[in-house]
């Protein structure tokens, strides 16, 4: 398989080497479009549910701050466990997404307390962003050929690579201005973060087209919601980041 087919997506749990590891299966028990619609209505579903008790412990005065930690830490490593254990999508991919709902509810309410009406900006804009992009995906007006999928998953690792850099940095005291930023060149970084996540759910978007073409088992269907969430989840925190870089100007 060449480098190309290898980066099929910029998001790790959906790449092209999932197919070739997985058998076909009969057409009544393969993976569908709608089916992953659905699954993935039901994720951020207990995603929003899971947020919305956060934010109501936050608002009875409990601090969200072990929410945050533990939604993060269990999220990542469930997701990690996702990725290597894509037959128990069906039951990681909605644990996932009641742990990145605490962490994201505790993260939302404290931002809300600072810039009143920025969580309900920062919901809007993304799944204004998700329908805009399934709309011109499906209408043909964006496509993913090869190239534009290097282009994003280049961009993505180069991003990755910038957030690790700064997260290392940051034990020893060292800042990276331009993450953190509210002046111009940092909320320009923040915006290109944003349309790079954004063109993630492009190739998000292709891997589950490709996936109920493939006639891949029924349960790609959850692991194919997982992966839509994941970008999903980055799309928001990125938004939220910019929007309260633009309000703290």
């Amino acid at each position: 398989m060449s480098a190309h087919l290898a980066l099929r997506s910029g998001n790790p749990a959906l790449t092209a080497d999932t197919f070739t590891s997985i058998p076909r299966t009969s057409s009544e028990n393969a993976m569908t479009i709608s089916g992953t619609v659905n699954k993935t209505a039901l994720a951020l579903a207990i995603l929003f549910v899971a947020a919305t008790y956060v934010w109501s412990q936050g608002a009875a005065g409990a601090l969200p701050t072990g929410f945050i930690w533990g939604g993060f830490i269990g999220g990542f490593v469930v997701a990690l466990v996702t990725v290597f254990k894509q037959t128990w999508a069906p039951y990681t991919t909605p644990l996932y997404a009641g742990l990145e709902g605490l962490a994201l509810g505790g993260i939302s309410f404290i931002f809300e307390q600072q810039y009143p009406g920025i969580v309900s900006q920062a919901i809007f804009l993304t799944f204004g962003t998700l329908g805009g992009l399934l709309l011109a995906y499906r209408s043909g007006v964006i496509r993913a050929t090869e190239n534009f999928k290097l282009g994003v998953v280049a961009a993505t690792g180069g991003i990755g690579l910038v957030y690790f850099l700064s997260f290392i940095l940051g034990f020893f005291g060292i800042n990276i201005p331009l993450i953190h930023s509210s002046g111009t060149f940092g909320i320009l970084f923040s915006l290109f973060v944003v349309v790079i996540a954004a063109l993630n759910l492009v190739l998000d978007f292709d891997f589950i087209e490709e996936g109920a073409e493939r006639g891949a088992p029924q349960y790609m269907e959850w692991y194919g919601a997982f992966g839509l969430l994941v970008t999903l989840v980055w799309l928001y925190l990125e938004i939220l980041r910019l929007l309260v870089k633009l309000r703290s100007r």
